[in-house]
């Protein structure tokens, strides 16, 4: 299949995992704290990807590891607990939207840092977009008075490391396997994700024992699996076929369907919100307008 038309097809499937992670934090923080869903999020994806790929970081270059370090990082671990930490004060739904601002910091970074061009069409998509994001989140700090939104900056530091590391795979890791790329983040972060659980108070008594923790496992599981494991190897080759710019829309999308879950599980959301959800969609759609 030509990558026009498999691009999409990425795009399309990640919108549906990844919009579908953030009530899956949510699910998760009800008996696990931050620290803790992200050091079991980050091993739980770990051993899911070791079992089935992780032979091929053998055809890892030893100059690729420092970009794979950052990577990780900037990529898995770091966002992993900043959204931990970002919904338990906000609702799943509004932190899916302030993700959508990655786009954005990610045409920033590739044009001052990364020497990435970028024409026209794709700069006038990205700023649509973020119209829409904009008129989502104004229209729900009203919805929703009493959510702390400093908080929400801890999502657009998580937008800025995303950021980054798109622009490092597209620049430095064309020519590695994207199976690879996500076993070696994970190699990298197995012992930090351990060191973090480790002091997390998790194997206390009375935390193993809580039927809370064992419902959060079970969906912190599903998160790590679906959520990262497997999105983590479709995303780094989805990056590989398309551009940054249009990689990082896939954040465009992911508030629809996390907003349908928030409406499910009783989150407010209201008509203008589904309107500027519209004008995200176009903004996608001009951003990769005859590409």
């Amino acid at each position: 299949m030509q990558n026009t038309k498999l691009k999409w097809i990425y795009l399309a499937v990640l919108s549906l995992v990844w919009g579908s992670s953030f009530i899956l934090i949510k699910k998760s923080l009800i008996g696990l704290t931050p620290l803790q869903l992200g050091a079991l999020r980050t091993l739980f994806a770990a051993t899911f990807l070791f079992l089935i790929g992780f032979r091929s970081m053998r055809k890892i270059a030893a100059s690729d590891w420092k970009w794979i370090i950052i990577s990780a990082f900037a990529g898995t671990f770091i966002p992993a607990f900043l959204f931990a930490f970002a919904e338990t004060e906000i609702d799943s739904g509004i932190a899916s939207i302030l993700n959508s601002t990655t786009p954005l910091v990610t045409l920033i970074l590739g044009m001052l840092i990364f020497s990435m061009r970028f024409n026209k069409n794709q700069f006038f998509g990205v700023i649509v977009g973020l119209i829409g994001c904009v008129a989502l989140i104004l229209e729900g700090a009203s919805v929703n008075p009493n959510q702390n939104y400093w908080y929400a900056l801890l999502v657009l530091c998580a937008s800025v490391c995303y950021a980054i590391n798109v622009n490092i795979i597209k620049r430095y890791m064309q020519h590695i396997s994207p199976m690879a790329i996500a076993n070696g983040n994970f190699v990298v972060l197995v012992i930090p994700a351990l060191i973090v659980l480790c002091f997390s108070d998790f194997f206390k008594t009375e935390v193993i024992t809580s039927p809370k923790v064992h419902m959060s496992l079970m969906y912190v599981s599903i998160l790590a699996i679906v959520g990262t494991g497997i999105a983590k190897v479709l995303f780094n080759k989805l990056v590989q076929i398309s551009t940054p710019v249009f990689a990082t829309s896939v954040t465009y999308t992911i508030p629809i369907v996390a907003m349908l879950w928030g409406i499910l599980d009783n989150e407010k959301f209201t008509f203008y919100q589904v309107l500027a959800s519209g004008v995200i969609i176009l903004g996608v759609y001009l951003a990769n307008r005859n590409r």
